[in-house]
């Protein structure tokens, strides 16, 4: 039988948890726990129960959930593990060996470890002292005051076994293992100067100065802010010690002195708690049949080499719906995932897809498994779960992408910290907010041109077939905007159809009521990748669209589209401004504006026939496709 404090409150038997029944019976059988072998008065167990005046019948209450917890004991085998629960008078004395109690295990554990002397075997100590904790202690009891003052008397426990945890690490000269221990901690106990002053020394000895001179000035504050005061003596020490470099290791100064991981590197459990593991390869596979990008590619190569030094580079690769970013990303990726040994990462942020976007924390969540954290681990908040990121990433060389993001703020939580680290995003809008504060490269992918269109039309449909029909091959780009999305369904089509020219299918494009129908090949299709774009406008922005797509033109400056819409001029620069964020329409010159061929009639069939929700009818809404997966196997040229 077993008694647990350290979390919700419970009896754990041979058959299983016992009943204890409500939180007042809960509480009376916490309150004897935390004097285990000791006299309990009744008037102690009311005082527990009640914060306010107790009822009259409160001794018939408490005399009551003493019984039942005395016939669910005794149920449980009592016993036979010299369980008793004895009535003296008025006062109550549950006897049980102490070893069956939780708190009693955790407090022999964190006295026996010895942090400093023996390190290694205190490692191990206080590593089982932490696994009996499984929550915040005593869950489930009334909240009064002797369990506040109880429950926060344990958590101090519980911090000071973290912080000897750490010290152990650090007598190691596993520094970085000490900052991981810490950093969930310091961000849950922002307050507490000591927990702050060892993670700002653990950062400093893993090479992460800049990160532990920012912990000092964000509690700094905190401190002016939540209580008025400056920096305790202990933490601005550790301020000034990392200042003077009196008491730090130097961080590596060069990529060759990088190190490989911060922890795990094959199978088993490290000290720190973190399985270790192999390093994560998430990316999609290669792009099939990827072509051109040459000027992309070698400006992605180019502006990871000179970034730089101790800086963490990131590279936004955006353009429009169809025109294959994520392609020219991860084509990339796998180029030069070799320089990336300890881990390339991929999440698909479904900024621009049918269903929800990925939450940040869910994010963060598959990382750090990837990265070796068991998930029992992972902290329940954004803010430490991106803290405990940053830290088991700042040592490694790791390559994140991060594919179809809608916002500066969904990518922000998902950067590594590290100056080892790279990080690609991909997206339809221009990200203007993360360029602006994290420095971030815009690499822009265009539509292609005739020549690298037939080029994709060749490679899909073979070199004689295109050769066959040149002048339909040209003609099938400008009928697709040159988006490789679009093309690579309209070779779809033409794969279906062996025996068709491609000046039959040229000629069916021209038809404008067929062709968004025609550019689509199961669940991947132009019509479906722009509503996705659409959908995501401002009710006005998207009446500013459909007013664009009914003019008689491609091209217009914005005095005419303020007066076609008939807004005021400023506000109809303003919306311009977010069409062509979103790639949706191009600014050609000053006020002057253009809209593709596609774009204009997907538009103007929304205007035409759309219903309550915006939808064209007849054309059942698909999956975004401006990712790897989404299409047929020449997804990747999107």
């Amino acid at each position: 039988m077993e008694f647990s404090l350290l979390g919700p409150v419970t009896v754990t038997g041979g058959s299983g948890e016992l009943p204890l029944g409500p939180a007042k019976r809960r509480s009376v059988l916490a309150m004897m726990l935390l004097q285990p072998n000791v006299i309990v008065s009744l008037e102690q167990l009311i005082t527990c129960l009640w914060e306010d005046e107790p009822p009259a019948h409160a001794r018939t209450v408490v005399q009551g959930h003493v019984s039942r917890l005395r016939a669910v004991l005794a149920e449980g085998g009592a016993e036979l593990h010299g369980i008793e629960l004895a009535t003296h008078g008025s006062a109550y004395l549950l006897r049980l060996p102490e070893e069956l109690l939780d708190a009693h295990r955790f407090s022999e554990l964190l006295d026996l470890a010895r942090p400093e002397r023996a390190p290694g075997d205190a490692v191990g100590l206080l590593r089982e002292a932490l696994s009996l904790w499984r929550g915040p202690a005593l869950t489930g009891t009334v909240p009064s005051p002797p369990f506040a003052a109880a429950s926060h008397a344990l958590e101090e426990r519980r911090l000071a076994a973290v912080e000897a945890l750490a010290t152990a690490h650090v007598a190691l000269g596993e520094h970085e293992q000490a900052a991981v221990v810490l950093y969930a901690e310091a961000a849950a106990n922002p307050l507490r100067e000591g927990l702050v002053a060892d993670l700002m020394q653990a950062l400093y000895r893993s090479g992460r100065q800049s990160d532990a001179i920012s912990w000092f000035h964000r509690t700094r504050q905190l401190l002016g802010e939540e209580l008025g005061v400056d920096p305790g003596e202990r933490l601005t020490r550790a301020y000034e010690d990392i200042l003077h470099a009196e008491a730090a290791t130097p961080a590596p100064h060069h990529p060759s002195q990088r190190h490989t991981t911060t922890g795990p590197e094959a199978s088993g459990t490290t000290d720190s708690g973190y399985t270790e593991y192999t390093a994560p390869s998430l990316l999609p596979r290669p792009p099939a049949r990827f072509l051109g990008r040459e000027i992309q590619l070698r400006e992605l190569s180019d502006w990871f080499t000179a970034t730089a030094q101790g800086e963490s580079p990131v590279a936004v690769v955006t353009g429009p719906a169809g025109a294959g970013k994520t392609a020219c990303a991860v084509q990339w990726a796998h180029q030069h995932a070799g320089a990336f040994p300890d881990g390339q990462l991929f999440a698909d942020l479904g900024g621009f897809g049918e269903g929800e976007e990925a939450h940040p924390a869910a994010v963060l969540r598959e990382f750090l498994i990837g990265l070796g954290t068991p998930p029992d681990r992972v902290p329940p908040s954004v803010e430490a779960t991106s803290a405990l990121y940053r830290t088991i990433a700042a040592r490694r060389r790791l390559l994140v992408v991060l594919d179809n993001a809608r916002s500066s703020a969904q990518v922000r939580p998902l950067l590594p910290g590290g100056p080892f680290c790279a990080t690609l995003v991909t997206s339809r809008s221009r990200l203007d907010g993360l360029v602006a504060t994290d420095c971030a490269r815009p690499v822009p992918v265009p539509a292609f041109g005739a020549d690298e269109g037939v080029a994709l039309l060749g490679a899909m449909l073979g070199a004689e077939r295109v050769a066959d029909d040149p002048q339909a091959a040209r003609e099938l780009v400008d009928l697709c905007d040159g988006l490789p999305l679009a093309l690579r369904a309209a070779a779809a089509q033409l794969t279906a159809r062996p025996r068709w020219r491609l000046a039959r299918l040229a000629a069916a494009l021209r038809d404008e009521r067929r062709r968004l129908a025609l550019l689509s090949a199961e669940d991947a299709g132009v019509a479906a990748a722009l509503r996705n774009s659409v959908a995501r406008l401002s009710a006005d922005d998207a009446r500013l669209l459909s007013t664009l797509a009914m003019g008689s033109g491609r091209q217009v400056d914005a005095s005419a589209a303020a007066a076609l819409a008939g807004s005021d001029p400023d506000r109809t620069r303003d919306g311009l401004d977010r069409l062509a964020e979103m790639h949706l329409v191009d600014e050609e010159a000053t006020d002057r504006y253009v809209i593709s061929a596609l774009v204009q009639l997907f538009a103007r069939e929304a205007e035409a026939g759309a219903g309550p929700d915006g939808a064209v009818p007849d054309r059942p809404a698909r999956p975004d496709t401006d990712r790897p997966g989404a299409a047929p196997p020449g997804d990747a040229e999107r």
